[in-house]
């Protein structure tokens, strides 16, 4: 288990990645007087909601079963803004409006968030992958953990391209009810979303392989 003090190192590292990005913000805007990615920062911080979640889970479970409905409540709350974290990727799509002579700079700035919205998405699933092994066998730990990767991706599609976010969860369910339906019971009369779903899949599911390995690696130092 890492100390206090790697704990406190982390969140500092944490801090300084995101400072970055704000600092790449500021001096976008400061060169072109434009705020036309201020929505960059409403995403990171949606990005970092499911972590938040996940801490209030981790109290939770220290005296409860994960059973109980605290813990399912924090649980469903987890699952529904985990894409967040990782729908930052498809903003990308904004870079192809760019002149070239911006483009490497507004590259850099995209990335930035990325990253820091990828981070936190990560941290979330090893903290949750590390409980579920508590109580379940590995292979079940890491069945769960790709069945929340493909829901996450193809939430990733439903963002995007179908345009509903987390709060239409809340305020419009049946009409996300519908939209999901239609595609799932039609998938390929929307030939997108398998595309979206199976390439977010399999591009989080590398980078979350990679960087579990790396974690269970230092944990047997």
């Amino acid at each position: 288990m890492a100390t206090l003090a790697a704990k406190l190192s982390i969140v500092k590292a944490l801090l300084i990645s995101n400072l970055v990005s704000i600092l790449l913000f500021g001096m976008r805007f400061s060169a072109t007087q434009s705020t036309a990615y201020w929505f960059l920062f409403w995403n990171l911080l949606l990005a970092w909601v499911p972590l938040i979640f996940v801490w209030m889970l981790r109290g939770q479970l220290k005296r409860r079963s994960w059973k109980e409905p605290v813990p399912v409540i924090y649980t469903l709350l987890w699952l529904g803004f985990l894409p967040n974290s990782f729908y930052l990727m498809s903003d990308l799509i904004h870079l192809q409006s760019v002149e070239a002579s911006g483009v490497l700079f507004d590259a850099v700035l995209f990335l930035s968030f990325i990253w820091n919205g990828i981070v936190a998405g990560l941290l979330s699933i090893i903290w949750v992958h590390r409980a579920i092994l508590k109580r379940r066998g590995r292979r079940v730990a890491a069945g769960i953990v790709s069945i929340i990767l493909l829901l996450t991706s193809f939430a990733i599609y439903i963002g995007r391209n179908l345009r509903w976010n987390t709060w239409d969860v809340l305020v419009n369910p049946a009409g996300i009810l519908f939209d999901v339906s239609e595609t799932v019971i039609n998938p390929f009369s929307h030939p997108q979303v398998l595309l979206t779903t199976l390439t977010f899949f399999m591009l989080i599911g590398s980078m979350y392989m990679v960087v579990w390995q790396f974690v269970q690696a230092l944990d047997r130092k």
